[in-house]
């Protein structure tokens, strides 16, 4: 009796689930794989930890940041917090894990600080912030360049370098085990660093230490300088890769390195358009770095080479939108329903830009695929965060501020998608309900609850309790 009790208790649970943020638009692709997204998001959560994928845990550092940043901080803000607090260390005072992105945890950290307005989460997470960014000043900075050494933001396998950093007679696929790696200057890394200064600023503000955050500030001033002169090329407007231990400057293309460079003001807008309108993307969608090494090739991709992992592609969208290159942010976000309706219905962890195949890639040994291919995982969290936040922060424009939660939906997106309306978001204590009238490419006028809010954009007002209808009036 317990038994069946039970089962009926976690079906309605489901059915509950799955009713919670409804996306209505007039492409059912769209509509199905956003509430798988949201599925595999809820579905991924243990012992109140949000797990990166159907076989890891919880503990990746940049998964967590990745993840919270996206969407958990909205959807699932109590799983987000304990998922922050879990990756860290020393009483909650550092961060942990691979040193050389953990970093990305500042940021995740203060947008889940902004979505939940938690004084003293943010007083805990600026310290954790400030005694990491001390060490790694330390231990991980090469005043001789001005830059940030260590490999690039998630790619621990070394199927994500080219000779000299990788050495064929070391056999191994973890990066670190080769001992060139630790002397790379890498772009996505540099740019997450200097975001973190900024938000370090923007934590000392909050508390009242003016001091301190004018000197984060600018050490961002100085470190955005570096990343231009020593990665950014204005002539062809292109970012390099890597700059490796003998000064060597790799130029592929990092899709998340060119993303985070746009998205956190590396360039301006006119400059981040020419970028984006210079990329590589390939037909399903934009391979994480490019060209292949030569070490691999199509029918033999590198895992961390020329594959598309979702979640890059998701903050190239971001990128894109950010450029004004609509088009680009529209062909991510169907390529990602696509490979997702393709792959029975499942987020994978990465795919194939050609074929749009489900495909771990090839690195050092033998996975357990056919010819030593490696897994790609199933159920991957930041494959699914990933289309939540182009929904939620592309097409519905949904941010986070002191005062509340920003709303700058895109009338263009809207109507290209055919945007209805999304019920059930939760947003800290209380719901919102978004709803679209009229079809046209123009907002003409934004309302909360029948009142009028604002014209193109508006603020739905911290703390929030109880329901919110939020109506977008386009003409």
């Amino acid at each position: 009796m317990k038994k069946i009790l039970l089962s009926s208790l976690l079906l309605l649970l489901s059915a509950a689930g799955a009713r919670a943020q409804r996306l209505e638009t007039h492409d059912r692709h769209l509509d199905r794989v956003f509430t798988l997204a949201v599925q595999t998001l809820r579905g991924n959560v243990e012992a109140g930890i949000i797990k990166a994928g159907g076989v890891y845990g919880g503990e990746w550092t940049r998964d967590v940041a990745i993840n919270v940043w996206n969407a958990a901080n909205l959807l699932l803000p109590e799983e987000a917090e304990c998922s922050l607090w879990h990756v860290t260390t020393d009483n909650r005072t550092m961060i942990g894990h691979q040193y050389w992105d953990q970093i990305l945890w500042v940021t995740g950290a203060y947008d889940h600080y902004l979505a939940t307005q938690d004084t003293l989460f943010l007083r805990q997470a600026c310290t954790a912030s400030a005694n990491t960014m001390r060490r790694l000043e330390t231990e991980a900075f090469d005043a001789g360049y001005g830059l940030f050494t260590g490999p690039s933001v998630f790619n621990d396998g070394i199927a994500g370098y080219e000779e000299p950093v990788f050495d064929p007679g070391v056999g191994s696929s973890y990066v670190l085990d080769y001992p060139e790696a630790r002397h790379v200057k890498c772009l996505s890394t540099n740019c997450i660093y200097y975001n973190a200064y900024l938000v370090l600023a923007q934590m000392s503000d909050k508390l009242g230490h003016g001091d301190e955050a004018a000197i984060y500030r600018q050490k961002a001033d100085t470190l955005r300088k570096v990343i231009r002169a020593r990665f950014y090329d204005p002539a062809t407007a292109t970012f390099a890769y890597l700059i490796d231990g003998h000064g060597t400057v790799h130029h592929f293309q990092e899709g998340l390195g060119i993303s985070f460079a746009i998205l956190f003001g590396i360039v301006d807008r006119d400059e981040a358009a020419r970028v984006v309108d210079g990329v590589y993307v390939a037909p399903y969608g934009l391979p994480s770095i490019y060209p292949a090494f030569k070490r691999f090739s199509k029918e033999r991709p590198g895992r961390h080479n020329v594959l598309v992992w979702p979640f890059v592609s998701a903050f190239w969208a971001d990128a894109a939108l950010h450029a004004g290159r609509e088009e680009r942010f529209v062909s991510e976000l169907e390529n990602l329903c696509r490979l997702v309706e393709a792959s029975d219905d499942c987020f994978y962890e990465i795919y194939d830009p050609y074929t749009g195949e489900v495909c771990g890639g090839w690195q050092v040994g033998g996975g357990p695929g056919p010819d030593g291919e490696w897994d790609s995982i199933h159920d991957q969290t930041w494959s699914a965060t990933g289309l939540l936040r182009m929904v939620l922060r592309g097409m519905l424009g949904l941010s986070f501020s002191e005062e509340g939660l920003c709303l700058a939906p895109d009338a263009g997106l809207m109507a290209r998608f055919g945007f209805r309306k999304l019920t059930d978001l939760r947003y800290q204590q209380g719901t919102i309900d978004l709803k679209r009238k009229g079809s046209g490419e123009v907002i003409r006028e934004i309302r909360i609850d029948g009142m009028p809010a604002g014209g193109q954009t508006a603020l739905l007002p911290a703390p929030h309790a109880g329901r919110a209808v939020v109506e977008i009036i386009t003409e």
